[in-house]
């Protein structure tokens, strides 16, 4: 299992929000890039971007800071925020970014998720799912859209979807554990495909309750805030995610 760290982008710096809150950002870093560096010397294989000022806007705001990012590591990076176009994709795959993640336009016009994957690929197309009280959120979590999360699941899959990451917005920033729950339910509803859970993780402890799951599709875990904040390290997670 992965253990991905995020790097969330707002305004050119490393921030948080609290469970998707605009109004609750706490800064960890001015410069993505070095903080980049610095998960990928930690042993990461995968970053996770999301330009939070492009979620806002509907379009990627933040791509010169990802082109810095992509230029200052090794390892790939995937990236979320505003890509709701063909274009912002092609834009975004320019700056170096290893594969794209849809959230709002999967949401509002599924029928473009074909048209995705078939200009990229599958394994360069992600499909975001942001729950909030089993709905799925969009436009940086500000609405919910009208599919619930097992109705747009299957949905995309049948358009080809291989690869989806889960965010229960209720754990989000929150280090109170992940929605075991949840995350099981969804690898259950798509076992063809592969699974990212984000929200909630804490510490060693919740790696090893997600593993303890035995959903062999559940491929990594994305984690923010229990590293900026000191709760656990990256070597204490990839540990407990490979022992």
């Amino acid at each position: 299992m992965l253990i991905i760290p995020a790097i969330d982008i707002r305004g050119g710096k490393c921030v948080r929000l609290f469970q998707g809150d605009y109004n609750q950002e706490t800064v960890y870093n001015d410069s993505p890039a070095d903080q980049a560096k610095k998960f990928q010397e930690d042993g990461a294989a995968l970053i996770h971007l999301v330009d939070l000022d492009g979620a806002k806007a509907g379009k990627p705001v933040n791509l010169d800071v990802v082109r810095e990012i992509c230029a200052a590591v090794s390892i790939p990076c995937e990236l979320g925020g505003g890509i709701r176009t063909v274009e912002d994709a092609k834009a975004a795959f320019e700056a170096g970014v290893h594969r794209v993640i849809l959230g709002t336009t999967a949401c509002e016009n599924p029928h473009l998720v074909r048209d995705f994957i078939s200009t990229f690929g599958a394994d360069r197309v992600v499909m975001g799912i942001d729950a909030k009280g089993g709905r799925v959120a969009v436009k940086g979590w500000l609405e919910t859209c009208k599919f619930d999360v097992f109705e747009l699941i299957a949905k995309l899959e049948e358009m080809g979807v291989t690869r989806f990451i889960y965010t229960d917005i209720s754990t989000d920033g929150a280090l109170s554990g992940p929605n075991l729950d949840s995350v099981a339910a969804v690898c259950s509803r798509v076992p063809r495909c592969g699974v990212i859970a984000s929200g909630g993780i804490s510490g060693a402890e919740d790696i090893k309750n997600l593993r303890a799951l035995g959903k062999e599709n559940l491929e990594g875990v994305i984690v923010g805030k229990a590293l900026y904040a000191g709760r656990t390290t990256f070597r204490e997670l990839d540990e407990a995610a490979n022992e």
